[in-house]
């Protein structure tokens, strides 16, 4: 692909996910509005610029960038804005470059809700709270129990203050991540 398709391409994700975090912060949600087209048309691009070859790798940046965020929706209350989002960008991605933004989408959520926690004088708390979610999705993942543990109630947070205190729009997170996965893209 030549520098002014992958510009392009990096352009739309880096937008589509500043349009997400302005929704996101107003509203606490991103619409499908904005994620359904860009899904389509991610794999339209891929189709376009490089065939079937192409499109097969946008369906494995859809897969591998959306699936983490669709168990943190199942599981543990994340948002669905947040996985069709994630599954979106992959098809305009690819895997490839799905892995990088991945790993700094991860990165920047790690850090805002660490600093998020550390304002609200909560880092123990919130620590805490992920270690214990952690540790009992992988033993009931482990253990065989799945389907017992899908039909449970997710695992929440155990301070009855916590409400919306420690909460964080996810779009800010995704739309950092993206930056620094483009930075690093065209930068490395």
């Amino acid at each position: 692909m030549d520098q002014g398709a992958a510009l392009l391409q990096w352009g739309v994700v880096v937008g589509a996910s500043l349009a997400a975090v302005v929704s996101d912060v107003r509203t606490r949600s991103i619409p499908n509005a904005l994620t359904i087209p860009l899904l389509v048309g991610g794999f339209v691009w891929a189709a376009w610029q490089g065939g079937i070859h192409a499109l097969v790798d946008a369906v494995g940046g859809t897969l591998l960038l959306g699936f983490p965020f669709v168990i943190l929706f199942l599981f543990f209350g994340g948002g669905a804005g947040d996985a069709k989002l994630m599954g979106a960008i992959g098809a305009w991605l690819g895997y490839k470059q799905g892995i990088v933004v991945l790993f700094c989408v991860a990165a920047a959520g790690v850090v805002l809700a660490i600093t998020k926690a550390a304002m609200n004088k909560r880092l123990k708390f919130v620590l805490a709270n992920v270690f214990v979610s952690v540790y009992t999705f992988l033993v009931f993942m482990l253990s065989g129990r799945r389907k017992q543990y899908a039909e449970n109630e997710p695992a929440r947070p155990q301070n009855p203050q916590q409400s919306d205190e420690l909460t964080v729009p996810y779009g800010v997170a995704i739309f950092a991540g993206v930056c620094l996965a483009a930075g690093y893209v065209f930068l490395c």
